[in-house]
């Protein structure tokens, strides 16, 4: 091979891995900012990993499998689709779990998650990097919420994160 199209190649594998990112961002982006806002009540499990700093392991209420659902149980892997109404205090409570892709004309705000090991939901968003020393902040919390973005397909992002009532990370800036 020449070194012309050595230097060829080497250019168009950079190229390809720059567009693979910035389409990943992106599309994050346009949920973020294009997908229906919901807060979702949570349950902090783990805030510290020794190799990847400080995070939170987040596990939801609307997470746990309805009895029709898990009799007989729902192999791993299989997609259930979570429709959501608004309460009162502006959290998003579970209505309806769906193990098939919801039809167009049931209406609704849906979060799409996939059954994992446990038999519980996974949405994709359940992990929470935090600023390092603040782990246990929302180790000790009473209250935590996420606030999420769902596409039109339910796939989550998360938004922000409240903790006993204010946003968190403490002090950061708008």
């Amino acid at each position: 091979m020449s070194r012309r199209a050595a230097w060829l190649l080497f250019a168009v594998v950079v190229a390809a891995q720059v567009i693979g990112l910035a389409a990943f961002a992106g599309v994050r982006e346009v949920k973020l900012r294009s997908g229906v806002a919901v807060i979702l009540q949570t349950v902090p499990v783990d805030p510290r990993s020794l190799l990847q700093g400080d995070y939170a392991i987040l596990d939801y209420e609307i997470a746990a499998l309805p009895d029709y659902l898990q009799n007989p149980p729902l192999p791993a892997g299989s997609v259930v689709y979570v429709r959501l109404a608004e309460s009162d205090g502006g959290v998003w409570q579970a209505v309806d779990y769906l193990d098939g892709r919801p039809r167009p004309d049931h209406g609704g705000t849906y979060i799409r998650g996939k059954v994992d090991a446990r038999g519980r939901l996974d949405f994709g968003i359940g992990t929470y990097f935090v600023p390092e020393g603040t782990g246990r902040i929302i180790e000790n919390a009473a209250d935590v919420k996420v606030a999420a973005s769902l596409d039109g397909d339910g796939r989550a992002v998360i938004r922000g994160v409240i903790v006993d009532g204010a946003e968190f990370p403490p002090g950061r800036p708008d």
